[in-house]
């Protein structure tokens, strides 16, 4: 069983070994650890592997059928709770369009002037009046553009300066405790999370969010990843299964990429150094905007 789901799935979802030590089984039923065995052949993490095999797992007890052929991608199999829910974050756009992730409020300002529909200010400095500064000169800069600003992390200064939402990684989930999220749902603002696989998007589905980020998609120098690129072929995967959510693929994608991109179903694509470091970034951003556009239906509802 597990040589037949790495002959279905092998040339979509196989990475490089990320984990060579597998992780400890947790039931000892023939299909749960085929699947086990094969996700960790297929170079899935530890934690992910457990996950896809938990889900096999139940859609085989479900269906009573094991299909070695069909990766699990129904929500309910990996404990996903049912759309809509009562604790959720307040809702964004599905298709978010071209998603600008932008170093300081100059930036900001510039691409949400040049027509992007979604901004994200990642502005990093360890001085808190710098921080409290830039967050609020973002949010003045995109006033009466209608882009939506998402500041990443700053999640206290973004409810004072009165943003879109706010954008928070794992680390950041982390560490923000429940009266924190509480905060930032009460204020109204939007939330959005990053993840990297499946243990990390269940997590993150887990607190409701406006969005889900799934990356990184190609090699990206702008950060260390925690995770090898995980390519087109999972991100395909993901989409499927958190198909409820407003969903941004992130991570190394340029315009070569966005067609393979688009075609997995999400709603908007984050976009770093092909805009930053263009020759001429509105003509890029433009570009980008309208092919995104075209394939998701992006409007400007808020």
């Amino acid at each position: 069983m597990a040589q037949a789901i790495v002959a279905a799935h092998g040339p979509t979802l196989a990475l490089p070994l990320a984990d060579p030590a597998p992780p400890v089984p947790e039931h000892d039923e023939p299909e749960y650890l085929a699947a086990l065995h094969a996700c960790t052949a297929l170079g899935f993490i530890a934690p992910d592997a457990l996950c896809v095999a938990r889900a096999w797992r139940n859609r085989t007890h479900r269906t009573a059928n094991f299909d070695a052929r069909h990766w699990p991608d129904d929500p309910a199999d990996f404990g996903v709770a049912p759309y809509p829910r009562t604790d959720a974050f307040a809702p964004c756009p599905h298709a978010l369009g071209l998603y600008a992730v932008l170093p300081d409020a100059a930036w900001v300002g510039r691409m949400a002037h040049a027509g992007v529909p979604t901004v994200q200010l990642r502005f990093k400095s360890d001085d808190p009046q710098a921080v409290r500064c830039e967050v609020r000169a973002a949010v003045a800069a995109v006033r009466g553009t209608g882009a939506r600003l998402f500041i990443n992390d700053h999640w206290r200064d973004a409810i004072e300066a009165g943003a879109y939402g706010v954008h928070l990684g794992q680390e950041d989930l982390r560490d923000i405790d429940a009266d924190g999220l509480a905060a930032i749902r009460t204020a109204g603002l939007r939330l959005g999370l990053s993840s990297h696989g499946y243990a990390e998007m269940l997590r993150a589905d887990a607190h409701s969010p406006s969005y889900l980020a799934l990356g990184a998609v190609f090699p990206t120098t702008l950060k260390r990843m925690p995770t090898p690129p995980q390519g087109i072929g999972r991100l395909h995967a993901y989409a499927r299964l958190m198909r409820k959510l407003a969903l941004v693929a992130i991570g190394g994608i340029d315009a070569s990429h966005l067609s393979a991109v688009l075609a997995s179903g999400v709603g908007s694509v984050g976009i770093v150094r092909a805009l930053i470091q263009a020759p001429q970034p509105e003509a890029a951003a433009a570009r980008l905007a309208a092919m995104i556009d075209a394939a998701t239906g992006a409007s400007d509802g808020r």
